[in-house]
């Protein structure tokens, strides 16, 4: 029995690695330490007979055999734990707005345990201001923006998000490296650029707060969806800026490449944001992401 109970032990470990992208924050939430962490994943991966992340600099990011054993035992390990845990039920809908790369990525694995607790979930994605105007009109109860909101909002910062320049090997391949230390802009400006929309809103903050001017490179694709950008960048139609959380599984896989290795990595803070008066439920949501440890993303 006491092997068995060992396993359950190893999968919940895992869970909270798969779910959160971090030993870190898994070992906060499991109240261990970095290293039995480690060393219960370690265990796992043997007993399995192979890996279940790629470590990067900044977390894990979870192999295929991670993703199906997630989908077979996630819903068992979380029965077990709703049945042992001692908080009460808080038994309620919450409306939370956030964009839809980072909920996909990171939001929704943060918002899920809450679930076991009786909290029900109706997410909206979307851009920030328009998720802020409909908190503003009630039609939200929490928005994680990437935006900081004006007066009449309560506004808590949540975790920065870390932008790399990344692009396609066969790209990266033409830059002349002489240039890129003197002058990067001009090393920079022969490569296409992936955006986000016509405005280059990411790019240009790039551009500004590394360079000190704007791009004047051509523009290859524009898409609405930060994933789908990093899928151009792969499929070799330019280079972008995007998010760490997103890029690292492809930096590891040598599916693109650093072009530009700034002293202090641009950074983006996302806010955790509500209006008004708020109820134990919407309280109970802001804790809890406040509490969990993100990490930069």
């Amino acid at each position: 029995m006491a092997e068995k109970l060992t396993d359950l032990d190893l999968l919940a470990t895992f869970l909270e690695i798969y779910r959160g992208g971090s030993i870190t924050a898994a070992a906060n939430r499991r109240g261990l330490t970095q290293p039995a962490v480690s060393g219960q994943l370690a265990r796992l991966e043997k007993e399995l007979g192979e890996p279940l992340f790629v470590r990067g600099g900044r977390g894990v990011t979870p192999t295929a055999r991670a993703d199906e054993l997630a989908r077979r035992v996630g819903s068992h390990i979380d029965q077990l734990r709703t049945a042992l845990d001692p908080a009460p039920a808080v038994e309620a809908t919450v409306r939370v707005g956030g964009a839809s790369e980072f909920m996909t990525v990171r939001g929704l694995a943060a918002l899920a345990p809450l679930t076991r607790r009786g909290l029900r979930f109706e997410i909206t994605l979307g851009l920030a201001n328009d998720l802020l105007a409909a908190l503003r009109t009630d039609e939200l109860d929490v928005v994680l923006s990437a935006v900081r909101p004006g007066e009449g909002f309560t506004a808590a910062p949540l975790t920065d998000e870390e932008f790399l320049l990344v692009g396609p090997p066969l790209l990266a391949r033409t830059v002349d490296q002489e240039l890129l230390a003197r002058d990067p802009a001009r090393a920079l400006e022969h490569l296409p650029l992936v955006a986000y929309s016509d405005d280059l809103p990411i790019i240009r903050r790039y551009w500004l707060s590394e360079f000190g001017e704007r791009p004047k490179n051509p523009t290859a694709v524009v898409v609405p969806d930060l994933r789908a950008a990093l899928a151009a960048v792969v499929a070799g139609a330019g280079v972008s800026a995007l998010p760490r959380y997103l890029t690292e599984s492809a930096l590891t896989a040598g599916a693109v490449e650093l072009l530009h290795h700034p002293e202090v990595a641009p950074l983006n803070t996302l806010y955790v944001v509500t209006r008004g008066a708020t109820t134990p439920a919407t309280d109970l949501v802001v804790e809890h992401l406040r509490s969990r440890d993100w990490g930069v993303l």
